[in-house]
């Protein structure tokens, strides 16, 4: 196996740098830098280091932290004793409770990325998970659309994630392709990278949810025409439908630089899907993105889709019978493909 290697690290510059930690980077006038996926309404999102400032690598126990990804709350770094990669998320330490608890309920699921270190500071807390090796948004853009040979492989990975997240009263609400990040430099196996915006209800209670959180491009109708509360399971089912849409497509099925438009069009509920996707994934799509969500395919039920029960009994081998997937470009298309990583998704 080929796995990458970090780029070489200075670690005598960077602890020469340990005296700019992070920690008084925030309490120096940082600026919050917002959300990926903006609130429906107003947010209340942490605040970030100023990402104009001069990078300056931070020592945070055995750890040096690097540069923040584009457009993400994480943080590259590297374990000093070990020269091995890591991601680290920092958050501050009255929200430290209410970020861990999640995983906590996931503890040691396969499809859900694990805290392998934790680190608290006066201030801020320092959560270390395992690094991933890019996201499921990026692999379709670079791809403009995948062989369902290969979508039914990865889309049944975040079926499992998200089936585990429902059972363990955990609803997702911000659920995306970009969520999901590959494991391995193979990019062949997925984790849900992190459960930011996640709501972890208490045992027994209901999944009925009234804010209204979620990405443009995948929120449900519901969630855009109730006053009331509605299924947060519902709403995650129907951002399932739009991920794998956008995997087979290579778009979404509801677009507009406006989101006024945007909005309407998924308040109506009316898609296409090009005739080169097979009858059973149609099936399985439309099952997803019905309007009504007491009509809406459960996650528990996802994974016993024909599309799916078709993989168990043949293969690949037996799927590709049914496939009629072109190669040639979609000109018509190109307005509606999924944004590249600089475009932010609050223009999806």
């Amino acid at each position: 196996m080929n796995v990458l290697q970090p780029p070489p690290l200075n670690l005598q510059y960077c602890r020469l740098k340990q005296e700019l930690n992070i920690e008084k980077r925030w309490e120096n006038g940082g600026k919050c830098s917002g959300s990926l996926s903006p609130n429906l309404q107003p947010p209340t999102p942490p605040i970030f280091p100023n990402t104009q400032d001069p990078f300056t690598a931070s020592a945070v126990g055995n750890y040096i932290l690097l540069e923040q990804f584009d457009g993400s709350t994480l943080y590259r770094c590297i374990n000093v004793k070990t020269n091995e990669e890591y991601i680290c998320k920092v958050v501050s330490n009255d929200r430290y409770q209410k970020t861990v608890a999640g995983y906590f309920r996931l503890d040691s699921h396969p499809s859900i990325n694990q805290i392998e270190h934790v680190l608290i500071g006066e201030t801020k807390s320092y959560i270390i998970f395992r690094r991933s090796y890019g996201d499921l948004h990026s692999y379709v853009r670079n791809k403009r659309r995948l062989r369902e040979q290969e979508a039914l492989r990865l889309f049944r990975q975040v079926v499992l994630a998200v089936q585990a997240c429902h059972e363990a009263g955990v609803i997702l609400r911000d659920l995306k392709l970009r969520k999901f990040v590959f494991k391995d430099p193979e990019r062949t196996h997925l984790k849900l990278e992190t459960l930011d915006d996640a709501v972890v209800l208490d045992e027994g209670s209901s999944d009925h949810l009234s804010d209204k959180h979620g990405c443009p491009a995948y929120v449900s109708p519901e969630i855009l025409t109730t006053n009331g509360s509605y299924s947060g399971r519902a709403a995650d089912c129907w951002s399932l439908g739009v991920m794998l849409y956008t995997l087979l497509v290579g778009r979404y099925p509801f677009h507009d630089s406006d989101h006024s438009a945007l909005f309407g069009k998924i308040c109506r509920g009316k898609f296409t899907i090009p005739d080169t996707i097979s009858s059973r994934a149609k099936c399985l799509i439309r099952s997803l993105l019905r309007k009504d969500p007491a009509e809406r395919l459960g996650v528990e039920d996802v994974l016993q889709h024909p599309w799916f029960r078709l993989m168990s009994r043949g293969g690949a081998s037996c799927l590709d019978l049914q496939l009629h997937i072109s190669n040639g470009n979609d000109s018509k298309a190109l307005d509606q493909t999924v944004p590249d990583l600089a475009v932010p998704e609050s223009n999806i």
